[in-house]
C-alpha cells in the first residue's frame, strides 16, 4: 500500500486546516498521515471508510467466514458454480447491474469551509 505523499502533513499544519481535511477525507480513498517532527505520528481517515475497514478485519479474524471462502474457492475450481448469465435470468436482473441500497443507520457529515490545504 502506498500513501499518497501529498496528504502526508504536519500535525501544526493539520491544526490550521482541520476542517477542509475532515471535508477531502469524505472522498473515498483520500486518506491523511499526521507527522510531528518529521515522522508519522498518526493516520486520518473517514468515519465510513474506518467502520469499512473494521468490518473487513472482523471477517478477516472470524474462522467462520475463512472457512466458507475456502470452501467456496474449492468449489469454483471444482466448476461448482452459477454462471452470471444464469443468475441474470434467474431473478430477473436488468441492464447487467444490481441495484444497491445504503443500509448503513450511521450518517456522517462535515461542515463545509472555504480555506484551501496547501
Amino acid at each position: 500500500m502506498s500513501i499518497k505523499t501529498k496528504n502526508i502533513i504536519s500535525i501544526t499544519e493539520a491544526r490550521s486546516n482541520i476542517f477542509d481535511i475532515a471535508e477531502k477525507i469524505q472522498e473515498q480513498g483520500n486518506h491523511y498521515i499526521f507527522t510531528e517532527n518529521g515522522k508519522a505520528k498518526m493516520a486520518v481517515m473517514s468515519a465510513v471508510e474506518y467502520d469499512s475497514l473494521m468490518e473487513d478485519l472482523a471477517l478477516a479474524n472470524d474462522p467462520k467466514f475463512a472457512a466458507r471462502m475456502k470452501r467456496a474457492d474449492e468449489e469454483f475450481e471444482r466448476g461448482e458454480f452459477v454462471p452470471w448469465s444464469e443468475v441474470k435470468k434467474k431473478f430477473a436482473i436488468p441492464h447487467n447491474g444490481f441495484v444497491f441500497a445504503d443500509k448503513s443507520s450511521k450518517k456522517y457529515s462535515v461542515k463545509k469551509h472555504k480555506k484551501n490545504i496547501k
